[in-house]
């Protein structure tokens, strides 16, 4: 298989950031990675443009790294309860997943891509939980968030009446 030599303008997911060499199948790079402008090809005059890519990418990452730090911190102060309807017992209608904690985030004035928060199960009972929100490679942050029912329980009538 033909194999063309090529150097990515933007990042490309899976594939690398702007100022990489990077070799990739002929067709990849003719069919989408050179008609979407993501990259060039390799010639000599192109190798010089990889100091001013490099530099490039060292301030958009140091932008994003930033800008999670700033986020990470809103996040720590932010807290977040859902009431929820709840039958005998206090047992949940339902369940919180990650898209209702994303509009909850985005109610609070917070935005955040829903992509990056980590909810492995959807959340079934009532309580203090925690979610991990992923916003940068390096930085990371645990969200605590409470699940409180509407209507109250009343544990104590409902075993008198038994």
């Amino acid at each position: 298989m033909a194999h063309s030599e090529i150097l990515l303008i933007k990042p490309v997911e899976g594939l690398g950031s702007e100022g990489d060499q990077v070799k990739v199948r002929a067709g990849y790079a003719r069919n989408y990675l050179l008609p979407q402008k993501l990259a060039v090809t390799l010639t000599q005059s192109n190798r010089k443009q990889v100091e001013s890519l490099k530099k490039r990418r060292a301030e958009r990452e140091a932008a994003e790294l930033n800008g999670a730090q700033e986020l990470a911190k809103k996040l720590e102060k932010a807290s977040i309860v859902f009431a929820v309807t709840t039958g005998e017992g206090g047992k949940m209608f339902g369940a919180i997943t990650a898209s209702d904690l994303h509009a909850k985030l985005v109610e609070a004035g917070i935005e955040i891509d829903r992509k990056k928060i980590h909810l492995f199960t959807p959340v079934k009972t009532l309580g203090k939980h925690e979610v991990k929100i992923k916003l940068h490679h390096d930085v990371s942050v645990e969200l605590a968030f409470e699940v409180v029912s509407e209507n109250p329980i009343d544990t104590g009538a409902a075993e008198e009446s038994k």
